[in-house]
């Protein structure tokens, strides 16, 4: 029996993780139960409402192991994640680690990995960002650098990893593993009431997530943004999912009381909740990276306050709008989705939900299991 471990950090992760958790158990179901997958969760998000319950709505396991990493500077981090997965690594010896996304314990197990000659799986490998003064653009090149077998979720990331050299041999195209989540659980996500209970009506609102240090630990741009997010409340019912750090600055800066009354603020919201607003939001305002392919495969229209993004196919063919770092630039493509002439989009190439079985059978050949 071979043996896999599966790691993850941060909320991003856990949606990749789930969908290939599924597919190792129907893998093994027909194949014997010849691989061993187990999980391990670093604690990168150690606030209980951005990690447990993404676990709970994902249906995954409890880990296998618990790093209890906490927060921290990068540094802290990344060396905490190193010295206790190193512990693991050397008492498991598995035969491969799967490592998701752009966290840092993404790069973190990944370099542990690699120096004790564990082989590596990146997935989500590729997307290139353009931006190295973004700590994610840092642990997406590394990873590549160092891993083994990079399973890529659009044509981009192919087009970048042969750029960079990358032996062909190792580049999978399988599609998106966060898609193959949102597909999966669309019936569950349909059943959430979270609308109702936020007192909204229809699709006549908006969801707006902020939490990227160029947006919130500016305080010009916390200004520009709180003016946005009022302005626009004047036509919208706003969804405010608060980072923990986006409302402590909103506080030190003394923005919070002069937030609209249409802007509704709340806790870190579940997965299944989460969803089910972006999907039935007017449209969705941002700085992440998950939620301009999650919009674009719901087509629903994303203005991204971004300059760059690691995600181009959800701009070049999807809904994303990615409009630069002024916030004040969103307006003209507000009143674009206002008037509805906004694109419509179009779903990219193997965002089928079928993503994580193709790297499984990847995984399968690759480690000779019969």
């Amino acid at each position: 029996m071979k043996k896999i471990i599966s790691v993850v950090g941060a909320r991003p992760n856990f949606m990749k993780v789930a969908p290939l958790h599924k597919a190792f158990a129907l893998y093994n179901s027909a194949n014997g139960n010849s691989i061993q997958h187990l999980i391990c969760h670093t604690g990168q998000h150690y606030d209980e409402k951005m990690s447990k319950v993404f676990f709970d709505d994902l249906e995954l396991p409890k880990p296998d192991f618990y790093l209890g990493i906490g927060s921290g500077s990068h540094a802290e981090q990344t060396a905490r994640v190193m010295i206790e997965f190193e512990k693991i690594l050397l008492s498991e010896q598995p035969d491969l680690i799967i490592v998701v996304g752009d966290v840092n314990s993404t790069i973190a197990c990944s370099l542990t990995a690699v120096k004790l000659g564990i082989k590596v799986a990146h997935v989500e490998a590729g997307l290139r960002s353009g931006d190295r003064a973004m700590p994610e653009e840092i642990n997406r090149i590394l990873t590549d650098s160092i891993s083994d077998l990079l399973f890529v979720t659009e044509i981009s990331g192919m087009q970048n990893l042969k750029h960079e050299g990358v032996p062909e041999q190792k580049i999978h195209f399988v599609g998106n593993c966060m898609i193959d989540s949102l597909i999966h659980y669309l019936p569950k996500i349909e059943l959430s009431s979270i609308g109702g209970e936020l007192g909204l009506k229809g699709s006549d609102y908006v969801v707006a997530t902020f939490h990227r240090p160029s947006n919130v630990d500016n305080a010009d741009q916390l200004r520009a943004m709180t003016a946005l997010l009022n302005e626009t409340a004047e036509n919208f019912k706003i969804v405010f999912p608060v980072h923990p750090r986006t409302i402590k600055n909103l506080e030190i800066n003394g923005l919070l009381n002069g937030l609209s009354k249409n802007i509704i603020l709340t806790d870190p919201i579940g997965y299944l909740d989460f969803i089910k607003l972006v999907k039935d939001a007017k449209f969705v305002l941002t700085d992440s990276g998950g939620i301009q392919e999650e919009s674009t495969y719901l087509k629903v229209p994303c203005i991204t306050i971004r300059t760059t993004t690691e995600r181009p196919s959800t701009v070049d063919i999807g809904t994303n709008y990615l409009i630069g770092d002024r916030f004040e630039d969103a307006k003209p493509v507000i009143e674009i989705i206002m008037k509805g002439e906004n694109k419509k989009g179009k779903i990219p190439e193997l965002w089928d939900g079928s993503a994580a079985s193709r790297i499984i059978q990847v995984i399968a050949t690759t480690l000779y299991i019969r």
